[in-house]
């Protein structure tokens, strides 16, 4: 993809296999360090919108590269404000934007255009799919991909991930095998690149991904205080089944804040740190300001481990931040353990 806009046929064909891990270093080969430890020559030609000061990871199967941070579609940004938010995502090597309504895709494609070749755009309709009972069927579902398409002028997408109920355990299991059905078919039309789905559901997510081989990326939260479970992990399965993962709510909606700008700029980068240091997942946090763009680059260029002071520090913040969760995000506390 890079330098050219790819059509329907021609983004399924032959793009070079990328190894798995994270690709560090700079000029036109990289290296990158698997799970297991083992490291891989990359071409960077490959990467997106590469930037050699960028760090990229392999996303499941997908085999695509995405930047170590990514650009949230949650923001209280204008138009205006947001494409100036999209040009510095470009400058800085960040490939990736999800958006999870109609209006967040339709504002990110508006913020993007002409300049589809330097990111990848995710998109969901949420409020016309499973959520809502009357988009539980295939038909009905990429009925709503191609109005979310259409409204966005986008000839199809890069990221399908529809948005299921938080416990997705409250999905019936032909709802599953129905949701399955619209994004395999939403690929075989040549109207979604790869697909998914984001969910609050360990146990369901996990079930899905092992079940449903047709899944490439699930999205779910990671915050500070989140931490790969000693057994019975959910990234276990996701390495087993080679599923790409992005983390949402690094900052835990918000409420790992306080009311000063310069130290929620600090506290941001510890805990982009600290999850990037994990191995985990890709955080896409929400970012209102060209400056919030600025500080999570700069948190990917810092120190990855967390010295001791810092470690203790944010230990304290977090389970502030644990403390402090309005009450529609209490659910965050299922996910200390993933």
């Amino acid at each position: 993809m890079n330098g050219e806009r790819v059509s329907r046929r021609e983004f399924i064909g032959d793009s070079a296999k990328v190894a798995a891990g994270v690709v560090v270093g700079v000029g036109g080969i990289g290296s990158s360090v698997g799970l297991g430890g083992e490291i891989t020559a990359v071409d960077t030609a490959r990467i997106l919108n590469y930037n050699e000061n960028m760090e990229y990871r392999r996303q499941g199967s997908t085999d695509l590269m995405i930047s170590a941070v990514c650009l949230g579609g949650h923001s209280r940004s204008n138009i205006k404000e947001r494409t100036e938010i999209v040009s510095r995502c470009i400058d800085a090597g960040i490939n990736y934007i999800d958006s999870c309504s109609n209006g967040e895709v339709c504002r990110d494609a508006e913020a993007l255009k002409g300049r589809r070749d330097k990111m990848y755009l995710a998109l969901s309709h949420c409020g016309k799919e499973v959520r809502n009972e009357r988009f539980r069927t295939a038909k009905k579902l990429l009925q709503s991909l191609d109005e979310t398409l259409q409204a966005s002028h986008q000839d199809y997408t890069d990221l399908w991930r529809i948005t299921c109920f938080e416990p997705g355990g409250r999905h019936a299991f032909n709802t599953s095998c129905e949701m399955i059905e619209a994004l395999e078919q939403a690929k075989k039309q040549g109207k979604a690149r790869f697909v998914g789905f984001s969910s609050h559901d360990r146990r369901w997510i996990k079930f899905m991904i092992e079940y449903f081989p047709a899944v490439d990326v699930v999205c779910f939260p990671f915050t500070t205080m989140s931490k790969r479970a000693p057994t019975d992990s959910l990234f276990a399965a996701l390495k087993k089944c080679d599923v790409g993962a992005f983390g949402i709510k690094p900052f835990g909606a918000g409420s790992l804040f306080r009311d000063d700008a310069k130290e929620n700029m600090r506290r941001a980068r510890l805990a982009l740190r600290y999850i990037l240091h994990t191995q985990t997942v890709i955080p896409i946090p929400g970012l209102n300001r060209p400056i919030e763009v600025a500080n999570v680059v700069q948190a990917v260029r810092e120190r990855r481990q967390l010295d001791m002071q810092e470690q203790v520090e944010l230990e304290g913040v977090s389970r502030a931040m644990w403390a402090n969760l309005p009450s529609d995000y209490r659910w965050l506390h299922n996910w200390e353990y993933v």
